[in-house]
C-alpha cells in the first residue's frame, strides 16, 4: 500500500534481531541462503527511494472481492492501511484482529479460519468450505 514509518521502525528492529539473535538460524530452515533472504527484503523496505513506494492508484481497478486482515498490534504497519484499501477499492471486508501481530495466522489461527471460511462462504455462497 504504502510505506508507513511504523513499517520502517519495525523493519529497521527486525534488522537488529536479524544481527543479534538466532533468526539466521531459524530463518536457515526455509531458505538456503537466510542471510540474503533477509537482506533482500530488509535492505529495499529501508532504502530512502523506497518510502514513496504506492499502489493505491490501483485498488479502484481491483474488481474481486478483498478480504483485508490485520492484526490491531502488527509492528510492520498500522490499521491505516486495510482502512485505505477498504476507502479505495469497491469491494472490500475489514477484520481488525485485538491481541494480535504480523501472524495473523500464528496468533489467532481459529480467528483467521472463521473470517477467511465467512468470506468465501460471502463472495462464493454455493461452494462448500
Amino acid at each position: 500500500m504504502v510505506v508507513e514509518d511504523a513499517t520502517v521502525a519495525g523493519i529497521r528492529n527486525a534488522k537488529t534481531i536479524f544481527e543479534t539473535t538466532d533468526l539466521p538460524q531459524k530463518l536457515a530452515r526455509h531458505h538456503a541462503d537466510p542471510g540474503a533472504t533477509f537482506r533482500g527484503w530488509n535492505d529495499i523496505w529501508l532504502d530512502p527511494g523506497f518510502r514513496d513506494w504506492n499502489i493505491e492508484e490501483f485498488l479502484p481497478r481491483v474488481a474481486c472481492p478483498i478480504l483485508a486482515l490485520r492484526g490491531e498490534d502488527d509492528e510492520y504497519g498500522t490499521m491505516e492501511q486495510i482502512d485505505r484499501i477498504a476507502r479505495l477499492a469497491a469491494d472490500v471486508e475489514l477484520i481488525k484482529l485485538r491481541d494480535c501481530g504480523h501472524f495473523p495466522h500464528r496468533d489467532q489461527p481459529e480467528a483467521v479460519i472463521n473470517a477467511v471460511a465467512r468470506f468465501i462462504r460471502r463472495v462464493h455462497p454455493s461452494r462448500p468450505v
